[in-house]
């Protein structure tokens, strides 16, 4: 399943990428490049047309907390109810009924939203800490940001905050 996460929902989307869901966080730089008139330039409905189009064209589930909104989506949508990170991960998976796979999470870069990808220990010595390259041993880079993951202790803080919104 894939999201569209509204300007609100930031720390949503990102929780969502740290579970291996493909989440796009749509802001106005998002499609700013896009030719417009004067008087689309800060026009919600030009925003909320972007924000359609590209749900319909990638086949997304929008996630927003915004009402007015949410009357001119489709059924494709749901309205996230809390402003309680916890809460709305709670509310996404039990909604749409997901269920979180082990092996999906820490697959998407939690800044670009674009896979990971394996990346040799050698290639990553001058860009990580130097007690990290001796401590670990598989690292996953992103593709676009350049940035570099590992298995570190926050991946059990994790699973840990994901038991606890999830009950």
């Amino acid at each position: 399943m894939k999201f569209i996460l509204t300007p609100e929902l930031g720390r949503l989307a990102k929780w969502l990428r740290i579970l291996g869901y493909d989440s796009v966080y749509f802001k106005e730089s998002n499609f700013s490049s896009l030719p417009r008139s004067k008087s689309q330039t800060q026009s919600a409905s030009y925003f909320e047309r972007g924000l359609l189009i590209q749900t319909l064209r990638e086949g997304r589930v929008v996630l927003t907390r915004n009402h007015r909104f949410l009357k001119k989506a489709s059924s494709r949508a749901l309205e996230i109810k809390s402003e309680k990170v916890k809460e709305q991960i709670k509310q996404v998976l039990k909604e749409l009924n997901l269920k979180p796979q082990k092996h999906l999470m820490f697959s998407r870069c939690v800044i670009c939203n674009e896979e990971l990808k394996s990346i040799e220990k050698e290639k990553v010595k001058e860009k990580i800490p130097e007690y990290v390259y001796q401590t670990e041993n598989d690292f996953l880079s992103c593709p676009v940001c350049q940035r570099i993951y590992w298995q570190g202790s926050h991946w059990g803080n994790v699973q840990r905050y994901l038991i606890e919104a999830s009950s």
